[in-house]
């Protein structure tokens, strides 16, 4: 295909891309104080400042942008893979189809994990710190950042095992080649957690980092039962 069409096509896709934002972010605009309310919760006791003139009006629309990328991720991912699927084999268009809804399944269980699990224990920390010589208080725009960040960044950490299961299922990756680099993995866990983790002391940090282990461990185990499944249909279809 000439280069033109791609490129026509991939303006047509992000632009079409463009317009389920705005439809997504325009929605959780209206729900954006519920929102917040949600954000807000796990701060408990910790007092929330607006510094600045528009800090408030910034947060809010922050916060239905961030509403609106959550809202429109299964159609962004799915012009994406619609974007690439000419160049795909049958078999694996019906694989990246197949796994969508699991893919959102996954990140909402990353956003639950993240919002229970380990967002309370960090902003306790936070909140603690150094308590007895000043008093903490945040600025709302920098709480927001720190939640938003870490939700969504532990919601898409969790996609893992999905994006390993299906390159294994195209024969990209072997379970062998991943277990051998399991101690790697736990080494790049770490680093991941202290990234996206808002604080720096090890017990916060594990909290991300041993599910991401847990995960390559699933990941494996997934790998292993489809890149068997791989090697069984092969001879079918030669």
């Amino acid at each position: 295909m000439p280069i033109m069409f791609h490129l026509r096509e991939m303006r047509d896709r992000i632009f079409k891309s463009a317009i389920a934002l705005v439809i997504g972010t325009a929605i959780a605009f209206i729900f954006t104080p519920q929102i917040l309310e949600i954000l807000i919760k796990p701060a408990g006791d910790i007092d929330l400042q607006a510094i600045k003139l528009v800090e408030n009006l910034a947060v809010y629309f922050k916060v239905a942008l961030a509403g609106g990328i959550i809202i429109s991720m299964p159609f962004l991912v799915y012009q994406m893979i619609a974007y690439i699927a000419p160049a795909l084999t049958t078999r694996e268009k019906s694989i990246v189809y197949r796994i969508l809804p699991v893919v959102t399944i996954m990140f909402l269980g990353g956003v639950a994990f993240a919002y229970f699990v380990a967002l309370p224990p960090a902003l306790g920390f936070l909140g603690s710190f150094m308590s007895n010589i000043a008093a903490t208080q945040f600025q709302i725009s920098d709480y927001v950042n720190i939640v938003t960040r870490l939700i969504l960044a532990v919601g898409m950490v969790f996609e893992t095992p999905i994006i390993i299961m299906v390159l294994a299922r195209m024969g990209l990756v072997s379970p062998q080649w991943l277990a051998k680099r399991r101690r790697w993995w736990v080494v790049l866990s770490f680093l991941i957690a202290a990234l996206i983790t808002p604080t720096f002391d090890p017990i916060n940090q594990s909290i991300i980092a041993i599910p991401l282990i847990i995960l390559l461990e699933l990941s494996i185990i997934l790998a292993r039962l489809v890149y068997k499944k791989r090697e069984e249909s092969a001879p079918a279809e030669t």
